[in-house]
Formats: structure tokens, sequence, C-alpha cells
């Protein structure tokens, strides 16, 4: 007895075929497979917006992994301590999603920048830490954001920066360069909740300070140049 099957419903059963296999591809979540150079589909575009929010440049978040994407991913990888490969696995993208979350302050409550906050966080890294390890210019653009969260100081970016005596980049005028790519990388990442200063509230070159009171407290870490402090 021979069965004969419809041209059409040929048709329907490789259309539904194709819409759940499409499905899945969509819906699909930055994390659940391994992203490398040809990967393709909305996980590598959601990696890319990530990492150009760090500040990495990846082109156009077309979601099509890249030599621009590996080349931004392998940057990434190797500022963060991580194993330096250029694909997107499990460690690479847990920490990109820590770095993207949104932050908050001591209480809990989310804390929102503007983008000139941003910006001045950016000018004030770049004067007081270029030519530090980036990690060192992230510490210092967290304790500029931990200051804010401390009763003893002003609540706004401006007012830490621009207060009298707080920053000698604000009285030579290093202040008004333009940022370098590391530096608006560091203050976005400080911004999204990296602080390897651990709480520090200042910091000081021991090689160029002579401050007795700046010596009186208490260090926490030291990185590159720097000595940060309770």
């Amino acid at each position: 007895m021979k069965v004969h099957v419809r041209p059409w419903a040929l048709v329907i059963v490789f259309g539904l075929i194709v819409s759940i296999a499409l499905s899945g591809f969509a819906y699909a979540a930055l994390g659940d497979r391994l992203l490398g150079r040809g990967s393709k589909g909305p996980e590598v575009t959601e990696l890319q917006k990530k990492l150009a929010q760090l500040g990495y440049t990846i082109g156009t978040a077309d979601g099509k992994f890249g030599s621009k994407t590996e080349a931004a991913v392998r940057r990434f990888q190797k500022e963060h301590g991580l194993r330096v490969d250029g694909l997107a696995g499990t460690q690479t993208i847990k920490e990109l999603k820590r770095l993207t979350g949104q932050s908050t302050n001591a209480s809990g409550k989310a804390v929102g920048y503007k983008n000139i906050d941003t910006n001045l966080l950016a000018r004030t890294v770049n004067a007081e830490a270029r030519g530090e390890p980036y990690v060192g210019q992230v510490a210092v653009a967290a304790v500029i954001l931990n200051r804010i969260a401390d009763p003893a100081f002003p609540k706004t970016v401006a007012d830490i920066v621009y207060q009298p005596r707080a920053f000698s980049s604000v009285d030579d005028g290093q202040i008004n360069l333009p940022p370098s790519s590391s530096a608006i990388r560091a203050a976005q990442e400080a911004i999204s909740g990296s602080d390897p200063s651990k709480g520090a509230i200042f910091f000081f070159n021991p090689a160029k300070t002579t401050n007795k009171y700046i010596w009186s407290r208490p260090q926490i870490i030291k990185i590159g140049n720097h000595i940060f402090t309770k």
C-alpha cells in the first residue's frame, strides 16, 4: 500500500521545523554557547554591545563575530586577568555581564551617572593615573565614586573633583586634557561597580607625596605607583 504525501503537507512540516529552529536561535541568551570567530546571531550582537558599552572598539554591532570583535574580546580578557584566547566563554561572559550591570550604592539603591559625569571622571583618571596599569586607572575612578557614597564628601562627581586641593591635576590644568580610551573604559567600569581599590577614598604616589596626613591613613592596597587608603 502506497502512502501519498501531498506536497503542501511537506511545505507545512518544513516550515514548522524552520520556525522552531529560528525561534530557538532568536531567543538564545548571551552565555548559552561559546562564541568565537565565525559565530553569528543575537548573542553576538549582545556581546558586541557590552564590549562597546565598556569602550572597546567593535565596529558595528551586526551580530557577526569577526576580527574586530575577536580583538576586543582579547583586549578585554587581557585587561581583566582572564585567559586570552579571543573566545567569549563562561568566564568572559560572566565578567562582561558583571561590569555592564546597573551599579548600586552602599544601600543597594541604583545609581545613575550622566555622560558629563563619565567624561569628567575619565578626564580625572587620565590626569591622575596616566601611565598606570589599567586596573589602577579603574581604582582611581572608584575612589571618586567611593567619596560620593561617604558622608564626609560632596555628592556629585564635579563637586568631588573640583573640591579645593583635592586633586593636583585640577590645579595644574591636566584635568582639561582629553581622556585616553583606557581612561574612558576605566571610568565606565568603575561606574558599573568595579572597585579594585577595595573601598578606598584616597590614593597617593609615595614617591611624590610627603603629606603626613595622607601617609597616616590606613593603607589598603598598592596598584602600580599608587597606594590606596581609607
